[in-house]
């Protein structure tokens, strides 16, 4: 079972993205469950998506269009 602040973490990286808020310990969560994957850049810096099963999830809560 998921936690309110990893579904709202969810919820933040639908809508934007931005996983620099975001608690480590949470998307360390959602990595594990792959509801979320992390693609290392070039630059150095990793870039947060969602999955099929975090998008899954996410329209289950009826949070996605």
């Amino acid at each position: 079972m998921l936690s309110p602040h990893e579904i709202a973490a969810l919820m933040l990286l639908e809508t934007n993205q931005n996983s620099n808020n975001l608690d480590l310990e949470d998307l360390g969560a959602l990595c594990e469950r792959q509801l979320v994957s992390l693609e290392k850049l070039a630059s150095g810096y990793a870039h947060v998506r969602l999955t099929p099963q975090g998008r899954s999830i996410l329209r289950s809560v009826g949070r996605m269009r």
